[in-house]
């Protein structure tokens, strides 16, 4: 699932091409990606001006003249800005100038309008790059083991499996550490982990597992510099010893035994 990176490199490489844009026409074809009546919406669409694309967590909120745009990309969804409708193309939208296109195979993304800001946007805890040192350390105190703590989208906004292993990792924290015994030297040193790697994988477009793609169709490349997920069996680079995976919150967790700390 694409996580913050992979998201906000999405928006990033789209805006230029939408905000001040018109909708002339969208065809919304997936009862999955769009629930409710779909050709309602596409008639609320037309005509309508987009005003601002940004990130918030995974999502990405399209803000028009009127109402907000959410778009989830679930598992496989790619927002495009150029290409062929194919089979699994689910969303058109032809612009007064371009065409906005919502691949997704698996249909478990989502597009919705709404109102205000859509009420699971507004549920998420804290951006992660915006946090201050304080306020992590303040939201640690939970009973809870810290790779479940940082899947949770209440407590920081956009992290999810990839980010959430490797900066376990670099802080020297095993995934199944209780986060409320997590001491003030440790915390900030997955707080500093979680930002700069975060940062980083943007700088190199996200990490292309599989399907992700930016808006333009280009992988991202952050996925040659993972320290320890998707790498069960091999070596650690820091002590020579093998990577282990474990399921944690039904996920499948990375970790080096030796050099993340209980």
């Amino acid at each position: 699932m694409p996580e913050l990176p992979e998201v906000e490199t999405v928006v990033r490489s789209v805006r230029p091409h939408l905000v001040g844009k018109r909708i002339v026409a969208a065809d919304l074809t997936s009862p999955h990606v769009t629930p409710g009546n779909r050709g309602a919406l596409a008639k609320r669409l037309v005509g309508r001006t987009i005003q601002s694309v940004t990130r918030r967590g995974k999502f990405i909120q399209i803000a028009l003249d009127a109402g907000f745009l959410t778009v989830h990309l679930g598992m496989t969804g790619k927002l495009l800005i150029s290409g062929a409708v194919e089979t699994h193309t689910y969303g058109v939208f032809t612009l007064d100038d371009g065409v906005l296109l919502y691949h997704d195979p698996r249909q478990f993304g989502t597009i919705e309008w709404s109102p205000q800001v859509h009420p699971r946007v507004a549920r998420l805890g804290p951006e992660p790059l915006e946090i201050t040192l304080e306020e992590f350390r303040a939201r640690l105190k939970r009973k809870t083991k810290m790779k479940s703590l940082l899947l949770n989208q209440t407590f920081l906004a956009g992290v999810g499996n990839i980010y959430a292993d490797e900066s376990l990792f670099a802080a020297g924290i095993h995934p199944l550490a209780s986060a409320e015994k997590l001491s003030k030297v440790r915390a900030e040193k997955l707080w500093a982990a979680i930002r700069g790697i975060l940062a980083h994988s943007i700088e190199l477009g996200g990490s292309s597992i599989s399907d992700y793609v930016d808006a333009e169709g280009k992988k991202g490349w952050f996925q040659v510099e993972h320290r320890v997920y998707g790498r069960d069996g091999e070596a650690c680079a820091q002590c020579g010893g093998p990577i282990r995976k474990t399921l944690v919150a039904q996920r499948g967790t990375h970790f080096c035994p030796v050099c993340q700390k209980r």
